[in-house]
């Protein structure tokens, strides 16, 4: 279970957004000749459509044809020099790409073996990106051992995993299930590199970081790193919705392919896996906040645990946006009344559900009475009734709730500004121990700027964890 005191202070979520081609909308309105897929605009002629432009050309010189063949040849070989210069960004700082070749024999030395075992999908995972890395720059792959048996030995595991890290088990104490270290030391009398942690996760985080040391530049020689993340929820949040639309979604369509999962698990969300772990993310929100029932359905739940089965390896947990409403609109209840007996029994059937279908399952998030979305005050109940009832359902899985604090509407004649503090505020320890209050930085909507949202520093007896946008 999530405890709320452990939480009070060290809790994040990072909503990522892909945003709406708002911008392609507008390039539409100007009636650019090519009309991007997907997109549409106000103006005719639609979008999608390739538009003629009939142009009364000038007479031509007959000198002006003459030149016309080297001209073509010159776009041929600029056409076909292209590829080599290309750089499309999908490998994000996980490139790998040679380094010079002086650097690479240095750090050769430090990489002469891999001790890295591959028991697991995460010593998998671990073992698959350290080979993949040091292949990429040094120009050639490790040797791969069981055991140390020369100089120059990169040791990554736990003292569970590789039985001649056992020594530095006192050492490793106080990290945790994610921290590592990363240290030069003597194994059976050789030199060798270690990367070391209390769990698979931790190794696999500890692999990362050599591979940034490495790409860097930073020397091994005399190397010691100590690390463990003071945050214990790392979470994105993805405005998807299963149509594949993301709610100002600049950056296109969704990477969720709902339609063919659970069948084909695009090659993408492994590498967005390890991306994400790279730099320490351990859950993703696959939904958006406002979000469809159907997310909880039989048909989707089966969807995610195949996206759950591929991220599990990296250390990331999946959760789902839940819709309040959701005992009406696929449970057939008549009420989604938070005291009700009824309501709370399906939720708790719904959490069973869950969790025999994904059984790492982090919870839910949930948006409610903001912006027309159905919540507890549909009741004449508050948050604390609706977030707690949801929190009694997910406690015995050791889920956890994430309760949105934006909230306003028309109907309340509070500012906008207050509201939160308004209704929050009053229940500040009413909220079970398993439910983090989500607050964004400030009280009105990600503007660039406004002062830090009043919540904070208000709620001292309840989790709080920071909302905040990336695009």
């Amino acid at each position: 279970m999530v405890t709320a005191r452990p939480l009070r202070r060290a809790d994040l979520l990072v909503v990522a957004k892909s945003f709406s081609p708002d911008g392609l909308r507008r390039a539409c309105a100007l009636r650019f000749p090519l009309r991007p897929h997907g997109v549409c605009g106000p103006a005719k002629p639609r979008c999608n459509e390739v538009i003629s432009i009939a142009r009364t050309a000038p007479p031509r010189h007959p000198a002006a044809s003459r030149g016309l063949p080297a001209l073509l040849l010159m776009l041929l070989a600029w056409t076909f020099a292209l590829p080599a210069l290309a750089e499309d960004g999908y490998d994000l700082w996980l490139r790998y790409k040679p380094l010079p070749e002086a650097q690479a024999r240095q750090y050769r030395e430090f990489g002469a073996e891999l001790v890295a075992p591959v028991q697991t999908p995460t010593q998998q995972a671990a073992r698959d990106e350290l080979v993949r890395g040091l292949g990429g720059l040094l120009g050639r792959e490790p040797a791969q051992a069981a055991a140390v048996r020369r100089n120059g030995a990169l040791v990554v595991g736990t003292p569970a995993s590789v039985p001649q890290l056992a020594a530095l088990q006192g050492d490793l104490e106080g990290l945790g299930e994610e921290g590592y270290l990363i240290r030069e030391a003597r194994i059976d009398g050789r030199k060798a590199t270690v990367v070391a942690a209390n769990s698979d996760v931790g190794a696999l985080y500890g692999s990362f970081h050599l591979l940034r040391l490495v790409q860097s530049g930073e020397p091994l020689a005399g190397v010691d790193v100590r690390e463990s993340p003071r945050v214990k929820l790392r979470v994105l949040n993805h405005w998807d919705n299963l149509d594949r639309y993301v709610e100002r979604g600049y950056a296109g369509e969704s990477i969720w392919d709902w339609h063919k999962l659970p069948d084909w698990l695009d090659p993408r969300y492994t590498d967005y896996a390890r991306a994400n772990a790279s730099i320490g993310i351990n859950g993703t929100v696959l939904n958006n906040v406002n979000t469809s029932a159907q997310a909880l359905t039989p048909l989707y739940l089966e969807k995610t645990a195949a996206l759950a089965s591929v991220f599990r390896a990296y250390g990331i947990k999946v959760y789902l946006s839940a819709r309040f409403s959701a005992p009406i609109e696929i449970g057939g209840l008549a009420t989604a009344d938070p005291l009700d007996p009824a309501v709370r029994q399906w939720w708790k059937d719904k959490a069973d559900e869950i969790y025999r279908t994904i059984p790492d399952f982090g919870g839910f998030l949930v948006k409610a009475n903001s912006e027309g979305q159905p919540g507890p005050q549909d009741y004449g109940r508050n948050h604390a009734d609706g977030a707690n009832m949801l929190a009694e359902a997910l406690a015995p899985h050791g889920g956890i709730v994430m309760w949105r604090a934006f909230v306003y509407s028309h109907e309340e004649p509070d500012d906008r500004a207050k509201q939160a503090y308004t209704e929050f505020v009053p229940h500040d320890g009413v909220f079970a121990d398993n439910v983090l209050v989500q607050v964004k930085n400030g009280a009105i909507d990600f503007q660039p700027r406004e002062p830090f949202h009043p919540l904070f520093g208000a709620m001292p007896k309840t989790p709080l964890m920071m909302e905040f946008q990336i695009t």
